[in-house]
């Protein structure tokens, strides 16, 4: 039987991976599972219907990552309908932002597309083994854990409540639920059988993908039956970069996680990561993407662009939500597989009779610099995603990544570095405290936990200082598995948010 260590945001999904490899699945359907039970038992985090990144590693074959981001909907809608469908909803949430609800700021859906062409290519389980957990969960019920218990009451009166299908789920007593709250969810629940026994084209061509077309057209959206008829799921070579002994694949254009975590880890690796150096290649990095990736029109070409200059002209070159869930996999043959997944802060509407909550990828303004609907139709939407897989010269093979809108790529920096760099233990690596750069107008913020160090370095540089609590939520939540040359397997899991981990 084929062994696994799953690094996933709730025992019930490390669990589903466990179960699925037992059945005689790999890396790639271990993933897919826990995050199939994560759409389940996180809601208000993720959904089915958002986009996903899945780093594959095989064993003895090169990484590769297969994109099912978010797309830009609206093949068969009239002119007018652009612009229409939505809902400004300020949150309190993460200090205070503004985001766009309703059907309209819902994008096309691709990480069900995703997971297929990663099993087909990488995976030996069925659909009806893979989703078989969460069917289960939804079925028998499950506890709101801490983070998404924590999320519906902070956002769950303006963003879950408008909808009165969704406000039946997540309401009790006319208060969103809490933490260990027993939910159970039988249209979803149905969802997944529907899917388990006639394949994922059911969510894109069939039934339950006209469903989903229909309500959201009806609820003023721009999400069509041809929109989702011609989704495709698209595989390409991981992006490489060398971090002391380390080969890591990264996620690639037209994606913006990966890049930017691409010229931190190179920057990190060229000049050091104490605190000052590490807040002024955020500031150097996250400044260029400000400048040269958020306003782009063609994501795949600024990437590039990004890459290429760490290539050619040198590293000195570079001009100066929470909703996303993550699993992390590596089995006892080798393969390692790295699966983040996103909804945005949620749309707030559910399709009546699936259980399926819509994203609102489209009502996320920094992910749509250029207007809320101003792309056009089939095109990739940016993310923050970043997915990671490496391995050392010494035989180790790494599973990593991090939910947390932009601080995805600063955690994911800072975590592989004290790994890669210096041989960490990866537990202490991920606990260890973070900083994230901001840049408001002309002034330069950290947000930063608690450390003497960090605090000493924000003074010397004179840049605003932000100390949040002890292992906060906002630094995001990484989950991490790995393999040793003798085939040990061992992950671990960020505080932060209730993780949990699990070896076979």
């Amino acid at each position: 039987m084929t062994r696994a260590a799953i690094a996933a945001p709730n025992a019930l999904a490390a669990q589903a991976g466990l179960d699925v490899v037992a059945l005689g699945g790999t890396a790639v359907d271990a993933a897919i599972a826990a995050q199939a039970v994560t759409y389940v038992t996180e809601p208000g985090i993720v959904s089915a219907l958002g986009g996903a990144f899945v780093n594959v590693w095989p064993a003895g074959g090169a990484p590769e990552v297969v994109d099912g981001n978010c797309e830009m909907p609206g093949r068969d809608a009239t002119p007018d309908r652009f612009g229409q469908g939505l809902r400004q909803i300020d949150l309190d949430y993460g200090g205070g932002i503004t985001v766009f609800a309703g059907a309209g700021s819902a994008a096309t859906p691709g990480s069900f597309a995703a997971y297929e062409l990663a099993r087909t290519r990488f995976g030996k389980a069925s659909w009806a083994d893979i989703l078989a957990p969460a069917i289960d969960a939804a079925r028998r019920g499950f506890r709101v854990g801490q983070a998404a218990g924590s999320y519906l009451q902070l956002v769950g009166a303006e963003l879950y409540g408008f909808d009165p299908v969704t406000r039946a789920q997540h309401f009790d007593g006319g208060r969103p639920v809490g933490p260990g709250t027993l939910l159970t969810n039988d249209d979803l629940a149905r969802s997944m059988e529907i899917v388990a026994a006639e394949g994922v084209s059911a969510l894109y061509t069939g039934d339950l993908g006209r469903t989903i077309a229909d309500h959201v057209s009806a609820e003023g959206g721009l999400i069509g039956r041809a929109d989702l008829s011609a989704y495709e799921a698209v595989c390409r070579p991981a992006s490489r970069a060398t971090v002391g002994d380390w080969d890591v694949a990264l996620n690639p254009p037209p994606s913006i996680g990966g890049p930017v975590l691409t010229a931190m880890l190179r920057l990190i690796s060229e000049r050091g990561h104490d605190p000052k150096t590490l807040i002024e290649i955020q500031r150097q990095v996250l400044s260029y993407r400000a400048a040269h990736l958020d306003l782009a029109h063609d994501l795949r070409i600024a990437g590039n662009e990004l890459l290429l200059a760490l290539e050619t002209t040198g590293l000195e070159s570079l001009p100066t939500s929470t909703d996303t869930a993550h699993v992390s996999v590596v089995d006892g043959d080798g393969t390692a597989c790295a699966i983040t997944t996103s909804a945005g802060y949620s749309s707030g509407v559910t399709v009546p009779g699936t259980g399926l909550v819509l994203n609102n990828c489209l009502g996320e303004p920094e992910l749509n610099r250029l207007g809320l609907h101003a792309l056009p139709p089939g095109t990739r939407l940016a993310s923050n995603m970043a997915p990671t897989t490496a391995r050392s010269s010494a035989g180790v093979t790494l599973a990593i990544g991090s939910p947390g809108a932009d601080r995805i790529t600063t955690a994911l920096s800072q975590v592989i570095a004290r790994y890669c760099l210096t041989g960490a233990d990866l537990q202490a690596a991920i606990d260890a405290p973070r900083l994230h750069v901001q840049r408001k107008g002309d002034d330069v913020q950290v947000d930063h936990e608690p450390d003497a160090a960090i605090t000493a370095a924000i003074r010397e540089l004179g840049y605003r200082d932000v100390e949040h609590p002890p292992l906060a939520m906002y630094f995001g939540g990484v989950g991490a598995a790995y393999r040793t040359a003798q085939g040990d397997l061992a992950a671990a899991g960020d505080p932060r948010r209730a993780a949990a981990t699990a070896v076979s």
